[in-house]
């Protein structure tokens, strides 16, 4: 019996003649300077030939392998069916095929790490013998990445079916592609029936030409992602037919199979339905402001009247029945015509001091002659109390207003003229009412200091707020504009006709 090391020297020296045998094949550039692995067996399946790339990628020397059965270079749980794949290959009439019906095969390198290979088998003879080469590129790269990637779409379509958001995908003819379980409850209907289905099954039918058209257009864009209608709200429809609200964005991405969009969508219904809420709150808050406010109106011109046609009255009649006393006190008596005079000047400081607070409260003027002449002689009345002049300017002296936008006016250009002489240190004021359009344009404006106009209000001033107030009481808006050592510009849009308002 031949000890080990006979039976080893008889296998080195069989490879060795059939190495000779193969110089040809073995010499020829290609088979060492290819990149690819290259090992040639026998009948028997052992290696003839191996070559630089195979040692690198199994990570063997050709010594070590040349010789051997191919089983050394594969796992142990492959072996029976390598080996029958080939005896099954060289009973067919192929001399060239795929290896294992795949793609991809399994190789083991020398440290007993399996990796994945492309491999091609041929066949061919060498005199009498049969010989299989086999070409093999190490495709562990490749592997690794299909696997990220198979994993990264695993993971994508988790968090797409995980999304509290529906999320629709439509192909560049705008038919469903995928529909995830969120939108399968936001518009009732499952993904079977939806795959497939034109995206505008799902728009209104009013609303479908347009969004159909929204979706091309932005195809054609270079832009990847939008809010979806160019505006804050679209809607949406049920399978039961049910119209709702959604928040929308839309974005595009370039793939094999051609272009794709995908949709995020929001059912907005119960924000909608608070928005509403609030907007109706408001306007209910503002009419009750408005009837709260003409209401005061109304009952400081009734005490202001009262004020000057009653209390104002007995006054004057009072200081006209003092100095009837005082004519006829008799010239001796000092004391007496002194208290009397003493008492007609506090009479008449009464009767001025009750006029003045009557037309604080609503001066009267404005109900009696009009709009102008209440605020001519507002402005004069301010231009004697600050002594900084003030200039009014009328578009239209025919000002026919409705009550309560006469006072709206009046009161703005007063509060606005209060503001000037407390706070802005102006050397003049212009005053203007300019009617055009069916909108009434107020403005007043200094040269005063001003002030940052986006600052934030203090706590306890309420001179802007409540100008823009009253001026949304009659359906107007109000802009202040002003910059430190820029003065201030107020000026306020009211529309003349109730429609507009």
């Amino acid at each position: 019996m031949d000890s080990p090391s006979d039976a080893s020297a008889r296998r080195s020296k069989a490879p060795a003649r059939n190495a000779r045998s193969l110089s040809g094949l073995a010499a020829a550039p290609f088979f060492e300077a290819s990149m690819d692995a290259i090992v040639t067996i026998d009948s028997a399946q052992r290696v003839v030939l191996f070559n630089a790339a195979a040692e690198k990628i199994f990570g063997w020397p050709r010594a070590a392998v040349v010789g051997e059965r191919l089983d050394k270079l594969l796992p142990q749980r492959l072996r029976d069916r390598h080996r029958a794949h080939i005896e099954n290959f060289a009973r067919t009439g192929e001399t060239l095929r795929r290896m294992g019906g795949q793609a991809i095969v399994t190789g083991l390198r020398a440290n007993g790490e399996e990796f994945p290979v492309e491999a091609s088998i041929s066949r061919h003879a060498d005199g009498r013998r049969q010989l299989y080469t086999v070409i093999l590129r190490d495709v562990s790269d490749r592997a690794r990445a299909e696997r990220l990637i198979a994993h990264g779409e695993q993971r994508l379509i988790g968090i797409l079916n995980s999304a509290m958001d529906a999320i629709v995908v439509v192909d560049e003819s705008q038919h469903v592609v995928m529909f995830n379980p969120a939108a399968e409850a936001m518009f009732g209907c499952s993904q079977e029936d939806a795959l497939g289905a034109p995206l505008a099954q799902f728009i209104p039918e009013r609303f479908r030409e347009a969004h159909a058209g929204h979706v091309r257009r932005f195809g054609e864009t270079n832009i990847i992602a939008r809010r979806m209608g160019g505006q804050r709200v679209v809607t949406g429809l049920r399978r039961d037919g049910a119209e709702f609200p959604i928040d929308a964005s839309i974005s595009q991405l370039d793939g094999a199979g051609g272009k794709f969009f995908t949709v995020i969508l929001r059912d907005v219904s119960e924000r909608v339905r608070a928005e509403e809420e609030l907007k109706a709150s408001k306007e209910e808050l503002r009419s009750l402001a408005a009837a709260a406010q003409q209401a005061r109106e109304q009952e400081q011109s009734r005490i202001a009247r009262e004020l000057h046609d009653e209390l104002a009255q007995t006054l004057t009649a009072l200081q006209m029945d003092a100095a009837w006393c005082t004519a006829r006190i008799p010239k001796s008596d000092a004391a007496a015509i002194a208290r009397h005079t003493k008492m007609e000047a506090v009479l008449k400081e009464a009767v001025a001091a009750t006029r003045r607070i009557a037309g604080g409260l609503r001066p009267l003027i404005l109900d009696d002659l009009g709009l102008v002449p209440a605020v001519d002689w507002l402005v004069e009345v301010f231009t004697q109390r600050n002594g900084i002049p003030c200039d009014l300017e009328v578009g239209s002296a025919d000002l026919n207003l409705p009550s309560a936008l006469a006072t709206a006016v009046f009161r703005i250009i007063q509060e606005s003229l209060v503001n000037v002489g407390k706070h802005a240190r102006a050397s003049r004021v212009k005053v203007s009412i300019e009617r055009a359009n069916g909108v009434l344009t107020v403005g007043v404006h200094d040269d005063g200091v001003g002030f940052v106009a986006a600052a934030a209000r203090r706590p306890d001033s309420y001179g802007l707020l409540g100008l823009r107030e009253r001026a949304l009481l009659v359906g107007g808006e109000l802009a202040v504009t002003s910059a430190p050592g820029q003065g201030t510009h107020i000026v306020a849009r009211l529309p003349l006709t109730a429609g507009e308002r």
